[in-house]
């Protein structure tokens, strides 16, 4: 079973998501905003609960890079390699973000995190990936609420920069 709303009030979405959706125009967004009974946290929950392939979720991964957040887009069935996104970024060394750095960066706990619609600025990054599909599911701000994009959208309003970051296939 999933629930959707159209206004912030009672909306599927984060409150903080749903309004950042609105300043940006996307008001019909929200709408489509799906909230689960269950976790929607990973990749793989998320893919389950919509009933889509693994990599059409886009995963809103945080990074330290030389000590820096650096939000990350990557499709659901892919890992970023971190060589790769050092290299991209000019970095010394890049690591994943703790939990207290995501939620102090984004403003959401991991698991919940969206594309957009972020507490502060960081740089973004969106892995090539995403553009295999004509749309991509992310979290809306908690893990339980995931909306639809195409991606070339979902990049754009998350100001990234269009990369190849996932690890290659051995």
């Amino acid at each position: 079973m999933t629930t959707s709303a159209t206004g912030t009030e009672g909306s599927a979405a984060h409150p903080r998501f749903a309004e950042a959706l609105r300043e940006l125009g996307l008001e019909d967004v929200v709408g489509r905003v799906r909230r689960f009974p269950e976790a929607t946290r990973t990749a793989a929950e998320a893919a389950a609960a919509i009933g889509c392939e693994l990599s059409e979720i886009c995963k809103s991964l945080i990074f330290a890079a030389d000590g820096e957040p650096v939000l990350v887009l990557m499709d659901g069935a892919s890992r970023v390699d971190l060589d790769r996104v050092r290299e991209e970024l000019g970095a010394g060394q890049v690591t994943r973000a703790k939990a207290d750095v995501v939620r102090e960066t984004t403003g959401y706990a991991i698991g919940g995190v969206p594309p957009f619609g972020h507490r502060t600025r960081t740089r973004v990054l969106a892995d090539r990936s995403l553009l295999d599909h004509p749309v991509v599911w992310a979290a809306a701000g908690t893990p339980y609420a995931v909306f639809p994009m195409p991606p070339k959208g979902l990049i754009t309003h998350a100001g990234a920069t269009l990369v190849d970051v996932r690890e290659r296939e051995a």
